[in-house]
């Protein structure tokens, strides 16, 4: 987590711009083949002399009436097995997929773009409603892996459940994400979501094992973690993106539908995200550099062709993602 956003009250949100058993079964219609033996007969001690005794008769084996046939259908002795039926109702974002990334300030809903991304907890309903009338997608943003003293289930943490601050981020501590009351708040958080009517969500701090967290989080236990978190979002019908954790993205890709990304271009690591975009998931992507801003020596032009080069969406915003400015490499 490079430089992590942490979103005190805020809202980011991304506008749409339109998102029988194969076992051995028993053989049927065969008629069983009866063998009737036939007596031993005893060879004359002189072959050339004929037995006078009468030889007795000999019985041919019995043939079926009918020749054996392959039952064509399911007899009450073979099992049916229903075939999978395919997930229909979670939204699946497209590599394609325009986004916006707003989680302060007063939010601005008038850009033409597939997907907002914005705060769980601080965007009115009446917001969230007003956006998907409109066909946007509404990822909500929380952070899965930090407790933040302002929000409103913070009390809900155990004092054993919170580690060391988070660098920069006031009122922020890393969580010990193996904690079953840390995975029991996360789950009502998701509750919220899907209740609130979001399409997807974007747990931040997924990745507190890669800092000094005050706990011995190990890449395990956050792999563990993070699946955890994306099984119980698809459990509601919500779509999860993977945020950062660049060091498990091959991994974790399967688990996740989309990713969101702070700085690869800047730190050199959007080729990494290729484990997403093979896959037809999109990579939303932000960065904050001065020179990105300012274009400095055309370096917002230079990051936008290898955006477009590795099929990655990627805007320019401020720090604390308040809605000041919005450079994008797309849309």
């Amino acid at each position: 987590m490079k430089a992590i956003l942490r979103v005190l009250p805020a809202l980011l949100v991304l506008t749409a711009c339109g998102g029988g058993s194969t076992s051995d079964s028993p053989a049927t219609g065969t008629t069983p083949v009866v063998t009737i033996p036939v007596p031993e007969v005893s060879t004359p001690a002189n072959p050339t002399t004929p037995s006078t005794d009468p030889e007795p008769p000999v019985t041919e084996p019995s043939t079926p009436d009918t020749e054996p046939t392959t039952p064509t259908s399911p007899t009450d002795e073979t099992p049916q097995v229903e075939p999978p039926v395919a997930e229909t109702k979670r939204w699946i974002p497209s590599v394609t997929d325009t986004w916006q990334w707003q989680l302060t300030g007063t939010l601005d809903t008038s850009l033409a773009v597939n997907v907002y991304d914005i705060d769980l907890f601080d965007t009115p309903q009446s917001t969230i409603d007003a956006l998907k009338a409109r066909g946007v997608r509404v990822v909500c943003y929380f952070s899965g892996g930090s407790s933040e003293n302002w929000r409103a289930d913070f009390k809900k943490f155990a004092a054993a459940d919170m580690g060391k601050n988070l660098d920069g981020w006031a009122g922020e501590r890393w969580l010990d994400t193996r904690s079953s009351n840390v995975r029991a708040i996360m789950q009502a958080r998701l509750d919220l979501a899907k209740k609130k009517g979001c399409d997807g969500v974007e747990p931040d701090n997924v990745d507190g094992y890669t800092n000094k967290p005050g706990f011995a989080l190990t890449a395990a236990t956050q792999f563990d973690y993070n699946r955890f978190l994306a099984t119980e979002a698809h459990a509601r019908k919500l779509a999860i993106g993977l945020k950062n954790d660049v060091d498990q993205l091959a991994q974790l890709a399967p688990h996740f539908d989309f990713a969101v990304n702070e700085q690869c271009h800047q730190y050199q690591e959007c080729g990494g995200y290729t484990a997403f975009t093979s896959q037809g998931k999109p990579v939303f992507n932000a960065e904050y550099a001065a020179r990105y801003r300012n274009n400095t020596g055309g370096a917002r032009d230079t990051i936008c062709r290898d955006a477009a080069t590795l099929n990655i969406r990627t805007l320019v915003l401020p720090l604390n993602l308040d809605g000041s400015f919005r450079f994008t490499c797309s849309q």
